[in-house]
């Protein structure tokens, strides 16, 4: 659920322990990359986010680029990200450029897309400029699933899939995080039993639908403004879904609200252009079941920052997320158990 973090207001001065291996490798990289001038760069960090990497903008004699510091070496032919950015670049979709790849000491430096998120973006736009800005979203999903579906499907994503282990993990994840350790709920027995029962049959249905290429977390927090586009960040966990699940992140998204009306619309307008043989009833069945499970797994993850990781940062999206879960919770009767036993826990979902 990671976006590229926004800069800090100080260069690392490496006051402790991983600062200081931080800058060591970003130099010794640098020297390697740069020879002399490297001396001369800059390397700022950029606030952290929810995953294990680490970012920095490096300030360069000619130029910015991002790096990207993983927490331990890696085989460049074995990993997701770099794999998944040469498949999109070949579809055609806006990813960063990779300039350089260091596996030895765990670096990826990227094109510098800016600070400007999708999230940001939306604060100054008028009706109009965030019509087009989903518009363009929208469409580029569905040249993803286009694209996908023609070309070869060797890469490792397509290996990896929304299966009914993958879903029901990420609810029960929800349970364990948020509604356990978050809302230190108390559950028992017999609600354990209704909520594992109703947990996987919902996920058996998602899981039984067609699949498609998905990014995995196609939100406003992942799509950066720059030089007049929308470009992709943190798709390297890409792998197969049903072709509603993107739009569900997109749409459904914890870090946005949005009228119910402007919702439909898009949600209709990608119905047609992407899956004009499913009627609207069915297509708007998928995306909210599909909503439901996206927005308590999100939930899972805001409360796992909170008490694992001890970072409060993503609480202020809880609010927006239960109402976007309890308002498809209660459109489908299918639901009922599930959404019974999460309201008498989950207050703001009664």
């Amino acid at each position: 659920m990671s976006a590229l973090p926004s800069a800090s207001t100080s260069t690392l001065k490496g006051d402790g322990r991983s600062d200081a291996l931080a800058l060591a490798l970003l130099r010794e990289h640098l020297a390697e990359h740069l020879g002399p001038a490297a001396d001369t760069a800059e390397i700022v960090p950029l606030f952290g986010d929810a995953s294990t990497r680490r970012y920095f903008r490096l300030r360069l004699p000619t130029q910015t680029a991002v790096a990207a510091l993983y927490p331990e070496p890696f085989a460049s032919e074995k990993m997701p990200f770099l794999e998944v950015q040469r498949l999109l670049e070949a579809y055609g979709l806006p990813v960063p450029r990779v300039t350089a790849v260091d596996p030895s000491r765990g670096v990826v430096v990227l094109e510098d897309l800016g600070d400007l998120t999708l999230q940001e973006a939306l604060r100054d736009a008028g009706p109009r400029e965030r019509e087009d800005l989903y518009r363009e979203a929208t469409s580029q999903l569905a040249r993803l699933q286009a694209e996908a579906a023609r070309g070869p499907q060797r890469a490792s994503c397509f290996q990896i899939a929304f299966d009914i282990e993958k879903l029901s993990w990420e609810l029960h994840y929800f349970l364990k995080h948020f509604v356990e350790a978050l809302r230190g709920a108390d559950l028992t027995a017999e609600d354990r039993a209704t909520l594992g029962e109703a947990i996987h049959r919902l996920c058996e249905e998602i899981a039984g639908w067609p699949r498609v290429l998905c990014h995995r977390d196609f939100h406003s927090r992942n799509l950066m403004s720059h030089a007049g586009r929308l470009y992709w960040i943190d798709f390297q966990d890409a792998r197969l879904g049903p072709a509603s699940y993107d739009l569900a992140s997109l749409l459904r998204d914890s870090y946005v609200d949005f009228e119910e009306e402007f919702l439909a619309e898009r949600a209709e307008e990608f119905r047609q252009s992407t899956l004009p043989g499913e009627t609207r009833e069915a297509f708007a069945r998928h995306f909210e079941l599909v909503s439901v499970q996206r927005n308590l797994k999100a939930l899972g993850t805001f409360g796992y920052m909170a008490t694992v990781r001890q970072n409060p940062v993503y609480l202020q999206y809880v609010p927006r997320t239960l109402v976007n879960a309890r308002r498809n919770l209660l459109r489908h009767p299918e639901l009922t158990g599930l959404h019974r036993v999460l309201a008498r826990h989950v207050e703001e979902l009664a």
